[in-house]
């Protein structure tokens, strides 16, 4: 079976500089949230880093931090920004989140940003149940951003977003087969490995967009990066523009929505069954 083209290995090169200028930040308040539940200190891994979005703010709550991406460009990025952040406790990674080998029991939290969708969630559950100290907690965590869809301005920007990638070559797909979607989907899968404490928490500020912020987040997706559209890129920033109304100067406001998903790993082994 084909795979779509954004669900690719590769679908995210070329992105990495607007990925990293034009991706919302996470919610101050959600992050703050998360470490009020685990309390910043010893290691924390970031799995699919991106260019850091989640190691870097939290970076200075822990000891030490590795961040893993599959993405050559990716890590360069998060590199480059953690020099110009000046912040020095990041150890950097490339390759498959399923594949990193840590120390069993070193961890004390584990964080997935805008890519359990991507990841063997099944997979990725059992590996960090063996990395993480007992007690200590997987957090994963998403923002529904613009093709999130929600107001009618995102809408119309994701109808142009998706219908421009169906006509390219590989098309496109919500996520690789047997992919966690939901927040329900997610807890049931870290239960099911056998984390506990599992639950989700809601979040969402006033954020406010340009055009070009708009069209700079759009080239940051794997859906219809710059890249990928090539020489089509400006038919396609013609067409969302219109789409948007001709919006010379104006400002696009949405409640930027957040999540995060938390489980425990048990301080002890559960008992084996008589």
């Amino acid at each position: 079976m084909t795979t779509a083209y954004n669900l690719r290995p590769d679908a995210f090169q070329g992105t990495a500089e607007a990925y990293l200028r034009y991706r919302p930040p996470y919610p101050k308040a959600m992050l703050a949230d998360l470490m009020g539940q685990v309390g910043g200190r010893g290691v924390l891994v970031d799995l699919a880093c991106g260019p850091g979005r989640v190691a870097l703010d939290l970076a200075h709550a822990f000891e030490a931090v590795i961040a893993i991406d599959l993405e050559p460009e990716m890590v360069a990025a998060g590199r480059a920004e953690a020099e110009r952040r000046g912040i020095v406790n990041v150890s950097w990674a490339i390759g498959r989140a399923e594949e990193a080998e840590i120390a069993p029991g070193s961890v004390d939290l584990i964080t997935i940003g805008e890519a359990i969708h991507r990841l063997d969630h099944e997979r990725i559950a059992v590996k960090a149940l063996d990395w993480l100290k007992p007690g200590g907690t997987l957090a994963t965590m998403g923002t529904e951003a613009i093709l999130g869809g929600g107001e009618p301005w995102k809408e119309a920007a994701t109808e142009i977003a998706f219908r421009w990638a169906a006509q390219l070559p590989g098309g496109w797909a919500a996520s690789r087969q047997g992919a966690a979607l939901t927040a329900a989907d997610i807890e049931q899968g870290l239960r099911a490995a056998g984390f506990t404490h599992v639950g989700t928490r809601e979040f969402d500020e006033p954020r406010s967009w340009s055009f070009d912020e708009v069209a700079g987040y759009l080239r940051s997706t794997s859906i219809c990066a710059e890249k990928r559209l090539g020489d089509h890129w400006p038919a396609f920033e013609a067409d969302l523009k219109a789409a948007l109304g001709e919006p010379e100067g104006a400002v696009f406001h949405e409640r930027l929505r957040a999540g995060c998903t938390v489980a425990r790993k048990p301080l002890r082994a559960p008992a084996p069954r008589a």
